[in-house]
């Protein structure tokens, strides 16, 4: 999996300030409220931090502190609003977005996002980073610092380094290569894997000063100093993952969209349209470990020179045979539908989104059957003669009682149409009885 971690240092106190009405360019800045108000700090800018002001101490120590400071009122509401509004802003660019929209909670203003085939739609990952913070600079003030990697760990590590320096572009980025997430955490300080003190100093006690060197040694010995925490440790180290990803959105549904300019009109342009959003949602399903049971196809049309009663939009439901996470057959399904029904007018956007969205269940093979998925491949095979021929004119014999006297018995037709409703047969021999 490959994970872009977003991460705007002071949020709170940057959305704080884009509401103010003045612009406190010349004075250290306290959020939280007034200072004889009953609470903590939540945020600080620089000077006050400088002046011994934390994040967690009382608003009347922070007065003390820093008298000349101005204190903010906090409004969790509007912050966690324009959180969700770049979610759903991120969401446009990926369907697997997640981040922590409590502003009370310690992860605010950290953003995740799956950017598994998103290469095929938007360039390449320094690309993508650029497009995302150009959508983004409208809602939340600033450029994020930005870092890409296999596990969660290594991609906020990244981003943590992009502030120091690294990157190019409008937005500050650090790339982990590919797999290589176990070679970029070795050199940097052992401290990085544990935010608890007490398990950082008995790292420093055991002379674990960096990160590869947690990784080298056996997992059963760091169990063994550190408990069960240890393991995690270790797994860390080595560049695992430690905490699954686990999106924002309801994972039932993924959607991507993209529009044409000019607008098509032929299929064979369509499938090429097509064939990009499906093979990006197919390595989204495929890096999640899901399948999904349904696609829904939605057409926007261009009526500028059509001629007759032409709808805005066409929409297509298409049932699959079976979960499946593979491209290429939710493609040539949905080929087979429009070509069966082409679009009346040029097609000016392009919305595919995949539904019941699942763990992908696995199958037991069998051990002495040869071709064990060839049911599987069958029932795709129906389904596109279903859409050419009509589903009352494709099914398939389906055996019913293999220990029935009666040829004629064992055995049923099933519709394409109702595969869960056997079709009554002709059975005139069998009253006739046995010739």
């Amino acid at each position: 999996m490959r994970l872009l971690h977003l991460y705007w240092p002071h949020l709170l106190l940057r959305l704080a300030r884009s509401r103010a009405s003045e612009p406190f360019e010349a004075a250290p800045l306290v959020l939280g409220g007034k200072p004889w108000t009953d609470g903590p700090v939540l945020d600080a800018s620089r000077w006050a931090l400088e002046l011994g002001i934390r994040a967690g101490m009382p608003l009347g120590a922070a007065h003390r502190l820093a008298p000349e400071a101005f204190f903010l009122d906090p409004d969790p509401a509007a912050d966690a609003w324009a959180l969700t509004a770049a979610l759903d802003r991120l969401a446009g660019f990926s369907p697997g977005v997640a981040a922590e929209t409590d502003a009370t909670r310690p992860g605010f203003g950290r953003v995740e996002v799956q950017l598994d085939g998103l290469e095929r739609l938007w360039g390449s990952e320094p690309q993508i980073v650029g497009r995302m913070g150009e959508a983004l600079a409208g809602i939340l003030p600033g450029p994020p610092l930005a870092g890409i990697g296999g596990t969660r760990f290594a991609a906020a590590v990244a981003a943590a380094l992009a502030g120091s320096g690294a990157g190019s572009g409008v937005v500050p980025l650090h790339v982990v290569e590919l797999g290589a997430d176990a070679v970029f955490l070795a050199p940097l300080p052992a401290a990085m894997l544990s935010r608890d003190a007490e398990v950082r100093a008995r790292l420093d006690r055991f002379g674990l000063r960096v990160i590869g060197q947690v990784a080298e040694l056996p997992r059963s010995a760091v169990v063994a100093r550190f408990g069960p925490e240890g393991e995690w440790l270790h797994a860390r180290a080595r560049g695992e993952e430690t905490s699954p990803f686990r999106p924002y959105r309801a994972p039932e549904r993924l959607a991507l969209a993209l529009p044409i300019d000019p607008p098509v009109s032929d299929v064979e342009s369509l499938r090429f349209i097509l064939h990009r959003l499906a093979a990006a949602l197919g390595d989204q399903l495929e890096a999640r470990g899901a399948a999904t049971a349904r696609a829904r196809l939605t057409l926007e049309l261009d009526r500028t020179f059509s001629v007759g009663d032409v709808p805005p939009s066409i929409t297509l439901d298409q049932p699959l045979p079976e979960p499946t996470s593979e491209a290429l057959a939710i493609e040539r399904l949905l080929i087979a539908r429009l070509e069966t029904a082409p679009p009346r007018a040029p097609v000016a956007r392009v919305d595919l989104e995949l539904g019941d969205v699942a763990p992908a269940a696995g199958t037991q093979l069998s051990l002495f059957t040869p071709q064990t998925g060839r049911t599987g491949r069958l029932g795709w095979q129906l389904a596109r003669l279903g859409l050419r021929f009509g589903e009352e004119r494709v099914g398939w014999m389906e055996l019913e009682d293999s220990e029935a006297t009666l040829a004629e018995a064992r055995w049923a037709w099933r519709r394409q149409s109702d595969p869960k409703k056997p079709v009554a047969v002709d059975s005139t021999a069998s009253r006739k009885g046995p010739r």
